[in-house]
C-alpha cells in the first residue's frame, strides 16, 4: 500500500508560514540546494496531494529564469507527478490536476491502495488537519528550522485526538535545520 507522507519545513515554534504567507524564514544550507531537497522529497513518490490554497500558490510554480540545470530538472520531476487538489470550492482548472471535492476518506484510501510510489502530502495546514484527524497520514518528515516566528500559520491546529508517533530518523544539517522523520504509531496502545 502507498504511504501518505507529510514532508515540509516548519519553524521551531511550529509555523509553516509567516502571518502574511511569508517563507522568508526558511534557512538555506550551504551544502544543499533546493534542487537536492526537491529531488530527495520526490524520489519515492509519484503522487502529490495539495490543498486548494497551496496548489494555487505552488502547484504550477517553476524555477526562476536564472535557475541552474539541477533546479530545472527538479521542477520537471515535480510536474511529472500526478497531482490531486482537495477543495470545497474549486472543481478543476486548465491543468492535469485531479480535484477532489467530497468523499475524502474514501478517495484517499482508494488512491493509497493503488500500486505505485508513495504520496507527498504537500499541504496546506487545513488539508493536513483533515487527513490527520482521519488518521490517514503514515509518515511525517518535518524539517525544523532554527527560527522562532511567534506568529503565523501553525502546522497543527484543531486536532481532534492524540496521535502517537515513532521516531525513525533524525538528521541535522550545518544550517541548524533538523529533519525529523516519524511514522504513525497505530499499534493500538492508548493512554
Amino acid at each position: 500500500m502507498r504511504q501518505l507522507i507529510l514532508n515540509l519545513a516548519m519553524t521551531y515554534d511550529g509555523f509553516i508560514e509567516g502571518p502574511n504567507g511569508e517563507l522568508d524564514w526558511i534557512v538555506k544550507d550551504p551544502d544543499i540546494d533546493f534542487g537536492d531537497i526537491l529531488n530527495d522529497i520526490l524520489r519515492d513518490k509519484d503522487i502529490i496531494f495539495y490543498g486548494r490554497v497551496s496548489y494555487d500558490k505552488f502547484g504550477n510554480a517553476g524555477p526562476d529564469e536564472n535557475a541552474g540545470e539541477k533546479i530545472r530538472q527538479a521542477y520537471q520531476l515535480l510536474h511529472s507527478k500526478t497531482k490531486y487538489v482537495f477543495s470545497g470550492t474549486k472543481t478543476g482548472d486548465n491543468t492535469n490536476a485531479i480535484f477532489i471535492n467530497s468523499g475524502i476518506r474514501e478517495r484517499v484510501m482508494e488512491i493509497k491502495q493503488q500500486p505505485g510510489g508513495n504520496i507527498w502530502l504537500y499541504g496546506g495546514a487545513k488539508l493536513v488537519t483533515t487527513l490527520l484527524n482521519m488518521d490517514l497520514i503514515d509518515e511525517y518528515r518535518l524539517a525544523v528550522h532554527p527560527v522562532i516566528l511567534g506568529k503565523g500559520k501553525p502546522l497543527f491546529q484543531h486536532i481532534e485526538e492524540k496521535h502517537r508517533l515513532l521516531l525513525v530518523e533524525t538528521k541535522d544539517y550545518k544550517s541548524g535545520v533538523v529533519l525529523q522523520t516519524y511514522k504513525a504509531d497505530r499499534s493500538g496502545t492508548s493512554g
